[in-house]
């Protein structure tokens, strides 16, 4: 007899819908066809043991299976359970009637439970879009994939649970589906507070700048300055997800197993923080088996290179177009996949090897031509790629000792959502724009363009600091957030001033 059943390969952070078909018939031996990878093709031994264990009949025929289209790679373990439910219904054990309505996907242990998968809020968008009635899962998974309104999500615990549903011997019920109250209940600050920082005012001015526009940040001084502990905090002062973006989110790290066991959307924006020890591929993703990488885990977030020259150099050029173009292209021979990488680059490192170039109090001891040398290890398009060059000193011991508490993440998050919601209003109309980083070259005449004042304080700083193209596109976007978080129509020249002041690492001589 022929069954099909439905399941989803994902491919990148969608998927598409694969038929098994399952046929047994006179004769002996297991065939699997449709390029399944070794995972799959193991499958065999996890399928008859689950089955036997569940009280069911191990066919003793010819089986042959087909996972449709052929010329996609099926990858994983998740397709135990389809071609479970397959065998069983060719062999007369499971009902037919029903099958076709639902996409089937869970990974089968030999005593028949089921253990979760990757990509099932994916999964559920593709089945409901394909007009299935509902999907089933492992009940691991459900409550992600019940964030897809208008499909029914069945989560279980085991195969015997499944063929009774089928059977019409037991009845499962729905996962209850996330409705938008709780995910903005959920929605919270992060623990961390900017009111734990002491001094460091033009650093937090910076960081909210950043927050504001969406701007890409450097910060450099010496070591015990605060430049990891106010890169942590940036979270905080971000405006919430939205659903969409919390949507997107959660695909990516659905895709890449980071969602965690019974949980729903990431209703916090990420922050990511790889080791400096981190390859290329694990960086921007891909690999045998392709997974996003930190920038595409980023997504939507923050991504913390802390010790910056530390990096390797071609892990730092690989973020180039990445940074560009907000998304990476994974080509390979056999395939090609695109994730979304739209994240926030904020970056810190040390003046020189020692840490203590330009310190106030102590003494730089590396060589001459050390210091260079050290910045030198970031090259300049990167440079170019980052709006904001903040200089970070050592706070001293009476703003230490004060016992007032500095503003809170709380008020300064205020201030960049006001500004956020202005740039939201602006950008209404343009597909994939939201915020000020993201400006074209075209809508940087049209919204940042500068009066007589303000053109001749560019033109200053270009020919003094020998700018670049993209330095100026860069001053233009940061004019226009300084501009945004005063509620100023009109770019001012003190907010073009302000914006030159944050590119440090451009001054000729800087370090020498």
């Amino acid at each position: 007899m022929l069954v099909k059943i439905f399941g989803a390969a994902v491919a990148g952070i969608d998927a598409s819908i694969i038929t098994v078909e399952v046929s047994v018939s006179r004769g002996i031996k297991f065939f699997m066809v449709g390029l399944p990878d070794n995972a799959v093709k193991e499958s065999q031994q996890r399928i008859e043991s689950a089955i036997k264990v569940c009280d069911f009949r191990w066919p003793g025929y010819k089986i042959v299976i087909n996972l449709a289209p052929a010329d996609i790679r099926k990858e994983g373990s998740a397709y135990d359970l389809p071609l479970a439910i397959g065998v069983l219904a060719a062999s007369d054990q499971v009902c037919q009637d029903r099958l076709h309505e639902f996409v089937i996907m869970g990974e089968l242990s030999l005593d028949g439970s089921l253990q979760p998968i990757k990509g099932a809020l994916s999964i559920a968008l593709r089945a409901k879009e394909s007009g299935f009635k509902g999907v089933i899962l492992p009940q691991a998974n459900a409550r992600e994939a019940a964030v897809v309104s208008g499909i029914e999500v069945y989560g279980v615990g085991n195969l015997k649970q499944v063929v009774e549903f089928f059977n019409g011997q037991n009845i499962l019920t729905p996962m209850e589906e996330m409705n938008k109250e709780d995910f903005y209940v959920q929605n919270v600050f992060n623990d961390v507070d900017f009111a734990d920082v002491k001094g460091q005012d033009n650093v937090k001015r910076a960081l909210e700048i950043a927050a504001a526009g969406g701007h890409n940040l450097i910060m450099i001084g010496p070591p015990g300055a605060g430049k990891s502990m106010v890169a942590k905090r940036l979270p905080g002062i971000l405006p919430p997800l939205s659903l969409d973006e919390a949507l997107e989110t959660t695909k990516i790290h659905s895709v890449a197993g980071k969602t965690g066991s019974n949980t729903s959307l990431v209703t916090t924006r990420p922050f990511r923080s790889p080791h400096h020890t981190i390859s290329d591929v694990a960086l921007v993703g891909g690999g045998t088996y392709p997974q996003p990488g930190e920038i595409s885990l980023a997504h939507n977030g923050v991504l913390f290179l802390d010790e910056l020259p530390e990096f390797k150099r071609s892990v730092l050029e690989v973020m180039r177009q990445p940074l560009e173009d907000r998304c990476i292209s994974i080509s390979r021979a056999r395939f090609s996949i695109e994730y979304p990488a739209s994240f926030m680059l904020v970056a810190s490192m040390n003046p020189c090897p020692c840490g203590y170039f330009n310190h106030p109090d102590k003494r730089c001891t590396c060589n001459p031509g050390v210091v260079q040398k050290y910045l030198g290890r970031i090259s300049g398009p990167l440079l170019d790629r980052i709006d904001l060059h903040v200089e970070v000193v050592p706070v001293p011991f009476n703003k230490l000792a004060e016992t007032p508490v500095s503003e809170s993440s709380k008020d300064i998050r205020k201030r960049v959502i006001k500004a956020r919601d202005i740039q939201a209003r602006r950008y209404a109309d343009i597909d994939k724009i939201y915020c000020n980083a993201q400006m074209s070259s075209q809508l940087l005449r049209k919204y940042a363009s500068l009066n007589e004042s303000g053109q001749h304080i560019l033109k200053m700083a270009m020919e003094k600091l020998d700018l670049s193209a993209r330095a100026y596109d860069r001053i233009l976007k940061v004019s226009r957030t300084i501009a945004d978080l005063e509620n100023s129509e009109d770019i001012l020249a003190h907010h073009v001033a302000e914006a030159v002041q944050y590119r440090s690492l451009d001054r000729a001589g800087w370090g020498a």
